[in-house]
């Protein structure tokens, strides 16, 4: 039976989500990347509010450098928002994704702007 990339990632995705959630103290560091864009958000699962988002569409991003370099500096970014709501500690949700390239880059520039992992 032939599975498409999606359904695997999706499979993969609740494997991960069964073993982690976020809470107000210690919310889930959510990572999506699409071929284009790459999207963070922090979220509490207690009572199912997005605390802060961060992504390449944003219209305050400078999109320059390659994927990884624009990866990176969301992560940071996302680091700094979260740092202004008093948000240090994080659960890091790779959201079914390889933890290589994109991935591995925001959760490099979010723990160089200061969240713990």
């Amino acid at each position: 039976m032939a599975v498409n990339k999606i359904a695997r990632r999706e499979k993969i995705r609740g494997r991960i989500r069964a073993k982690i959630s976020g809470t107000a103290e210690r919310p889930r560091f959510s990572v999506f990347r699409s071929n284009k864009e790459i999207y963070v958000q922090l979220i509490d699962d207690a009572t199912g509010n997005t605390l802060l988002a961060a992504s390449t569409r944003d219209k305050d991003f400078a999109r320059t450098g390659s994927k990884i370099e624009q990866s990176k500096s969301i992560g940071t970014a996302a680091a700094k928002k979260a740092a202004e709501k008093g948000i240090t500690e994080v659960v890091f949700d790779r959201g079914g994704f390889l933890y290589h390239g994109r991935v591995k880059a925001v959760a490099e520039g979010a723990r160089e702007g200061g969240l713990k992992f």
